[in-house]
């Protein structure tokens, strides 16, 4: 019997990757003329950052595409621990797998621009953004996941598979006007806190001091890439702010993007030190209960921006704080 090898794609890549990642191993066969019989199948993970290990022990599903009865058959065979407790395989032609990698982040970012578009149509109207959420979330064919308003999407995933989708469509002469308004809406959103910022200050941050709470795109992650941080750091610099910042994991990753154009602080509490404002970017565990007194008594200002919305208004309106948030009037 001849040798026979399967390869198995694991990454996200382009839809027709494995077509090409076959012909050049052909290609490569026949020039050394070695006669192997192999197949492609594409794989792609749908793990989330910072839960990794969980996502791949306990999925949602598994996507498999292949081409060949003998390369469903081992793929079978290697997910059977998975599919004896439970967890769906689901088989498919290799282009269909590559692509719903790509489709389904595409989902999820579209959720997110639309909920932050929602926000600000909210923020207009004098509507309030979670009671929409809850309002539109409790219907079954929506849901609650990704409902969430923010500061805007950021990380290796999101980011990447929506220009890539565009990127690929555009290459079969296809425009996706709604992913591209996707990206375009979380471009925006970015910039939504220092705006808020900006306002607060009645368009003068010249010399104020701005507490940064939270740099990663995400909590549990030192992920700085695409984080909305960054653009916010960039446009209080370019204001002529001072920017003072703390992240339980990700401060060394800022500096290395950034620079020192920033104070790296040990803990939010020397954040707050003479600051002029608090502007929260990541909604890491421990930011959820503050001591909003005491902070305050450090502070030359009173302005909150919630970048999050995990605070309570009238928390802090008790205290004293000027508190803004995405998609609610306060």
């Amino acid at each position: 019997m001849k040798d026979y090898k399967l390869l198995v794609t694991k990454s996200t890549v382009p839809v027709g990757t494995s077509k090409k990642v076959k012909a050049a191993i052909a290609e490569e066969l026949k020039a050394r003329g070695v006669d192997i019989q192999f197949d492609v199948a594409s794989n792609p993970e749908f793990l989330k950052e910072g839960a990794a290990i969980k996502d791949f022990m306990s999925p949602d599903r598994v996507v498999v595409g292949v081409e060949s009865e003998k390369a469903r058959h081992l793929m079978e065979r290697l997910y059977k621990p998975f599919t004896l407790n439970g967890f769906p395989i689901i088989f498919m032609d290799i282009a269909s797998a590559e692509m719903s990698k790509y489709a389904a982040n595409a989902m999820l970012a579209t959720r997110i621009s639309f909920m932050n578009e929602v926000a600000a149509l909210c923020e207009a109207t004098g509507a309030n953004v979670d009671n929409v959420r809850k309002g539109i979330g409790s219907d079954k064919r929506i849901g609650t996941s990704f409902l969430y308003a923010g500061a805007g999407y950021g990380g290796s995933c999101f980011p990447k598979d929506v220009k890539a989708l565009i990127k690929t469509a555009k290459e079969y002469g296809i425009e996706m006007e709604v992913v591209t308004s996707v990206e375009n809406v979380n471009e925006r959103q970015k910039s939504v806190v220092f705006d808020k910022l900006f306002k607060a200050f009645n368009g003068n941050l010249a010399g104020k001091t701005i507490a940064l709470w939270g740099l990663a795109f995400k909590p549990d992650t030192d992920d700085m890439r695409e984080a909305p941080s960054i653009v916010v750091i960039k446009k209080l610099i370019e204001a002529g702010a001072e920017v003072k910042v703390y992240d339980p994991v990700a401060m060394e990753e800022t500096e290395r993007r950034v620079g020192k154009v920033v104070d790296y602080c040990k803990n939010l509490q020397d954040t707050v030190e003479d600051a002029d404002a608090i502007a929260l970017m990541t909604e890491w565990k421990q930011f959820r209960l503050i001591n909003w007194s005491k902070f305050k008594s450090k502070m030359k200002g009173n302005v909150v921006v919630d970048g999050r919305n995990i605070y309570d208004a009238e928390e802090l309106k008790d205290e004293g704080f000027e508190y803004y948030c995405i998609g609610k009037n306060y």
